[in-house]
């Protein structure tokens, strides 16, 4: 879907003083439609898009009914970083769904994504999905949501095709299904998909280091392609459940902060059914849950795995080892703590991503990006802003720096 757009005074975007920078984790607004029109056709009488109900409010169909957590109008903001942020929208013909319209410039159009990273003098956006994070924790039907991310990783693609490159499209996989997400694996990585991520929960309830998963883990050290562990909307029975369904929107602050668990969880699990030994050169990227912690996680893990409650590990090394071996981490751009963190960890594990457009972190990114790469030892500013990533997905090495400080 492209916007049609009007003549405007373009909006004021903090630019980066330094040139070749990617951003690691950006996100994508869906079409409303995609899943009708890339769903395969015995799949198409359990739809899945944005739909807008007789009151006016906007909701996420998923399987054909509406969603029990997407709902009262919550698409309205799933792009609203700029317009949160107090950033001039770019006027377009409004297309009826609030969804896309108070989405700010590039979150739904390929041609303004790039304007955008022009903008912000950055070279690459790495892609991730909106809805994609939202409806697999209420699809129970395994094949169904197969057939679900094979639409999504079609369609990015194709969204990301004409871009020069600057435009990465990521695959998502679903492991209800291990044999389907493996055939997937195979097929999106044809399709020019650089990496993947998964949820941090199976609808199996295995764990996603479970050795079920390991036919996954095998073809992606096979061929290279990173597997991400995202936060995603997570299904009733996987959520924290001390203080009851944490699900009402007045303790949207509390879901919110310890929402990386899950990602924590799914993470240290690959290193209880020892992953990383079995495949040494499967890499594994932590995604959307901050990098502030990793150093007391690893030392805490290290120091388990070395006491009594750590002889059924079934690993060689501290799992610190496999870390800086096959593992990085994204960071916010407001971390500051990671001045003292990245020297204890490794400079080539750390990246950055702005999570543009959903609205839970600040419009800021680059200039707080900015900040904190000034607050870094030379050493270790140009493997945050973009060569790391550029290692993990086998991106073409960074070119001399031009106009930008720090080559």
């Amino acid at each position: 879907m492209s916007a049609p757009r009007l003549h405007y005074p373009p909006p004021v975007l903090h630019r980066l003083p330094y040139d070749g920078a990617i951003d690691a984790d950006g996100h994508v607004l869906e079409p409303p439609d995609l899943w009708d029109r890339y769903l395969e056709p015995a799949y198409r009488d359990r739809p899945l898009g944005v739909r807008k109900g007789p009151d006016g409010l906007e909701y996420l169909e998923i399987a054909g009914k509406p969603s029990k957590m997407v709902r009262k109008n919550l698409p309205a903001g799933l792009g609203a970083m700029d317009l949160v942020g107090n950033i001039p929208l770019p006027p377009r013909v409004p297309t009826g769904l609030k969804y896309l319209d108070n989405g700010g410039l590039g979150a739904w159009d390929a041609k303004e994504r790039l304007e955008r990273l022009d903008r912000e003098n950055l070279a690459i956006g790495i892609l991730y999905p909106t809805l994609g994070v939202l409806w697999e924790a209420e699809c129970e039907d395994l094949e169904l949501a197969q057939a679900y991310t094979r639409a999504y990783n079609r369609w990015i693609v194709d969204f990301c095709r004409d871009s020069g490159g600057r435009l990465v499209p990521i695959a998502h996989l679903s492991l209800g299904l291990p044999a389907e997400a493996e055939r997937e694996l195979a097929r999106a990585a044809r399709d020019g998909v650089k990496g993947i991520f998964i949820a941090p929960f199976v609808m199996t309830k295995k764990p996603p280091g479970h050795p079920d998963h390991d036919r996954v883990f095998r073809l992606a050290e096979e061929i290279g392609v990173p597997i991400g562990i995202h936060p995603t909307f997570e299904p009733f029975w996987a959520a924290p459940g001390r203080f009851g369904r944490m699900t009402d929107a007045s303790l949207s602050f509390l879901i919110n902060v310890t929402a990386p668990d899950g990602v924590r969880h799914a993470f240290t699990s690959f290193f209880q059914f020892g992953v990383f030994d079995k495949f040494p050169r499967l890499k594994v990227v932590v995604l959307e849950s901050g990098a502030g912690w990793i150093g007391y996680w690893l030392e805490r893990m290290d120091a388990v795995c070395a006491s009594p409650l750590g002889r059924n590990v079934p690993l060689r090394e501290k799992p610190s080892f496999y870390f800086r071996r096959q593992c990085w981490i994204s960071c916010d751009p407001d971390e500051r703590s990671l001045v003292g963190v990245i020297p204890l960890v490794g400079e080539r594990r750390f990246f950055w991503a702005s999570d543009f457009p959903h609205p839970d972190h600040a419009p800021e990114y680059v200039k707080e990006l900015g900040e904190l790469v000034e607050l870094l030892p030379p050493s270790a500013r140009w493997p945050l802003l973009g060569d790391n990533v550029r290692e993990a997905y086998g991106l073409p090495p960074r070119p001399e720096a031009g106009a930008g400080r720090a080559a």
